[in-house]
């Protein structure tokens, strides 16, 4: 039996070679291959953002790992707008929806979900609560004087407009939530919420709930889920005997500057910066001095976080929910075989 080991990159077609995995030739079963195999590498982490790259994994799994941190990792979300007040030109069910869009910082953990039937089940357990009261007058009141601060810039000599950001949402504490969350606030304060001319005025309470991505966009805890097959660069010993001025050419075709020349050797030195534009064998005379390739069973995964949960965090909560599906899958199998045999 074979599989697919790498993709060529062509100028025209991309093409898949098949082959077979040395480990399958030693009468492993798929999940003592993967187990033999399985490789996490993290190569980038910030708190916005990690990079890693998962080794010898089906395309299957790499992607079912992905579609659940867009869409069964929790995170906690404005699930409820009560508007009091609303006198500026967004009709509500606009800023309803503006609002359930601002990412809360809160561990879903912290709460538990809400029996979708019944609407009176929400207390301190499973809802928090935020509330705002703008109310726009003839001019800036004295915090919003401070001209270094861009969200405030204004040509003095135009109306007065205020604007409503995330920072102005005030927390309210149910029950001992303040003792168990600490501090609770959106991600951002700087998120553009509104604009309220004198007179006009936003007065409303939030209820914040638990929820997944599948539900509602709202609840994705990722900016960005991503992943790309890892680059493998293939220099022919026709690249090599190419005079040193014609190598210095190929490495000025790259845009992403994936070539060097070392010792008048030329090396692919960069590979992982390569995004397959094909640059490099665009011509006849190249075609035959490159190849490009992709490695079928390497992802590079990029994932970004909205900020109300670490990116590392994400990962490890997607990984927890796939290998609990695995896990139901397994015994449902299992018991269906057993009430057959039966």
């Amino acid at each position: 039996m074979s599989r697919v080991l790498e993709y060529d990159i062509g100028a025209d077609v991309p093409r898949e070679r098949f082959g077979v995995d040395p480990l399958m030739l030693q009468g492993l079963s798929p999940a003592e291959e993967l187990r033999e195999k399985l490789r996490v590498q993290v190569i980038s982490l910030d708190d916005e953002c990690i990079v890693f790259d998962l080794v010898g994994a089906d395309v299957s799994l790499a992607n079912a790992l992905r579609r659940i941190m867009l869409s069964e990792v929790p995170s906690v979300a404005i699930e409820k707008v009560y508007i009091l007040d609303n006198s500026s030109i967004i009709h509500d069910e606009v800023l309803a929806h503006r609002l359930g869009l601002v990412p809360i910082k809160l561990d879903p953990d912290n709460l538990t979900e809400v029996d979708s039937g019944n609407e009176d089940a929400m207390t301190d357990a499973n809802t928090t609560v935020f509330r705002m009261d703008v109310l726009c007058g003839t001019a800036p009141e004295e915090h919003e004087k401070d001209q270094s601060d861009p969200r405030w810039r204004r040509d003095p000599d135009t109306p007065y407009t205020r604007h409503v950001y995330s920072d102005c949402f005030e927390w309210v504490p149910q029950g001992d939530q303040l003792e168990r969350f600490g501090e609770v606030k959106p991600v951002h304060d700087d998120i553009l919420i509104a604009k309220l001319r004198p007179g006009q005025r936003i007065m409303a309470e939030m209820y914040c709930q638990k929820g997944v991505g599948k539900d509602h966009a709202k609840f994705s805890p990722v900016a960005t889920a991503s992943y790309r097959l890892l680059p493998r660069i293939v220099l022919t010993d026709a690249a090599q005997a190419l005079p040193k001025d014609k190598k210095e050419e190929l490495v000025g075709k790259c845009p992403m500057n994936v070539f060097d020349v070392e010792d008048s050797a030329l090396v692919a030195a960069r590979p992982r910066d390569c995004t397959m534009c094909r640059e490099c064998i665009r011509g006849e005379e190249w075609r035959d001095k490159v190849k490009l390739k992709r490695v079928a069973d390497h992802f590079i995964f990029s994932v970004e976080t909205v900020g109300a949960l670490p990116p590392e965090d994400i990962v490890r909560r997607a990984i927890a929910i796939l290998k609990e599906k695995c896990i139901n899958a397994h015994q449902n199998i299992q018991a269906y075989a057993e009430g057959r045999d039966q």
